[in-house]
């Protein structure tokens, strides 16, 4: 079967090493002149299998003031001149409910449970991928009692939900986070207590996309990858995708899935498909480690501050912000500065912030932070798409499932939850 893939990042690669696999006949078309070089390119590299809150939590309401009154704030809200970005902000603050929030995390603890068994048994199979992986485990620190209450509830609910034996979670004080990870002394006063995930990895999306892009190669000559090529528009006969209209021309196969980010909803919009998808602009910044004992050797978060490091190889990589202000991918000056204050204030001497690489994304996120995935009303027509901060952490487990309903296969992981309304998976 020969099957077009719409977009080469971490999500797209995924589906077509799983469609490569099967024996497929793989064609992977993307716009920019390589894999990876958008929101996949330098996100936070942290592999969140079991931190899958998702931001539309009721928590939002309280902090929704500052978050939109302060310049420095965390998540910025910028309004354009586009009903799709008031819809999609008004459908969010609609998911910003405790049944709604705790009906998210269960299905995304199940996608996400779905990619660590994933990602354990690709690491078996393809041992020469390098990609900065570690099983680093994951520290959520928090600085005020309130937040960390509302930690342990979400790990109690966890831990009631079930899922993957392997995740262990444990609710620390402030003393005990510092015991682990010493390189967070210096805000010791601060830290009120903090979540532990012992089985939560990190590594760079990049090289891994890059690296299994290879490995497709490899394994499938017959892989065709179509670099620096504008995709136009889905060509429609009655209900059925009959080719996709390219710079490079018509192309045509016997399937097509969408893995097209946060360009995604612009490509449906004329089939009447409205795809609930809308950008949230991330920054990070990379920067040479200093000195090696002043870095965390676990994946932080920050909650408060909602900042991600992250020790990648020599590195140390500094994510967050989320600024929901349309399509701009430039770097807003302004907020790589607030990334490298709070690198600085966290961790001074730790690395040389005179060699510093900056970077924004575009994530593509949906109002509840579910993926969409599975068929459409529109036959070989497949969604891959809205994985928002998490496309590194739920790609393995959502590129597996899209390959196998394509090839006539019971998904491997349930996709309950996370198809469109009214379409079976």
């Amino acid at each position: 079967m020969r099957v077009i893939v719409l977009g080469a990042g971490v999500v797209g690669i995924t589906t077509a090493y799983y469609l490569a696999r099967d024996g497929q006949q793989v064609t992977l078309v993307d716009r920019n002149q390589g894999a990876a070089l958008e929101a996949s390119y330098a996100n936070g590299g942290q592999l969140s299998y079991s931190y899958v809150v998702p931001l539309a939590d009721p928590g939002v309401w309280t902090k929704l003031a500052p978050w939109l009154l302060s310049p420095a704030s965390p998540v910025r809200f910028r309004p354009q001149l586009d009903p799709q970005q008031w819809r999609w902000c008004l459908r969010f603050l609609a998911a910003c409910t405790s049944a709604r929030s705790a009906e998210t995390t269960r299905h995304l603890l199940r996608l996400g449970h779905a990619s660590r068994r994933l990602m354990r048994e690709l690491l078996v199979q393809q041992p020469a991928l390098d990609f900065g992986y570690a099983n680093s485990g994951k520290l959520v620190v928090y600085r005020d009692t309130a937040a960390l209450n509302g930690a342990r509830r979400q790990v109690d609910f966890q831990s009631r939900s079930g899922g993957d034996p392997e995740c262990r979670q444990q609710v620390l004080d402030g003393a005990a986070c510092v015991a682990i990870e010493p390189a967070l002394d210096r805000i010791r006063r601060e830290i009120v207590g903090g979540v532990h995930t012992p089985s939560e990895d990190s590594a760079d999306c990049y090289r891994f996309s890059v690296g299994l892009l290879d490995r497709i190669r490899i394994a499938s000559p017959a892989l065709c990858c179509l670099f620096d090529t504008e995709i136009h528009r889905l060509r429609v006969r009655r209900s059925e995708i009959v080719g996709i209209d390219t710079s490079r021309g018509r192309l045509e196969a016997d399937a097509y899935v969408l893995a097209t980010g946060t360009d995604s909803a612009r490509l449906t919009r004329p089939l009447g498909l409205s795809l609930p998808i809308y950008p949230l602009k991330g920054y990070s910044l990379t920067a040479p480690i200093a000195d090696p004992g002043a870095v965390p050797t676990l994946s932080v978060t920050d909650f408060q501050r909602k900042m991600v490091y992250a020790r990648i190889d020599g590195r140390l990589r500094v994510a967050g912000i989320a600024d929901i202000t349309g399509y701009d991918r430039a770097i807003d000056p302004r907020r790589m500065a607030t990334l490298v204050a709070e690198a600085r204030a966290l961790f001074p001497g730790a690395v040389d912030y005179r060699q510093v690489e900056g970077w924004a994304g575009l994530r593509p996120a949906t109002p509840s932070g579910r993926p969409i995935l599975g068929r459409t009303a529109y036959d070989k027509l497949w969604l891959n798409v809205g994985h928002g901060a998490l496309g590194f952490t739920l790609s393995l487990a959502s590129g597996r499932a899209v390959a196998d309903l394509i090839g006539g296969r019971p998904p491997w992981v349930s996709l309950d939850g996370f198809t469109l309304p009214g379409v079976a998976p």
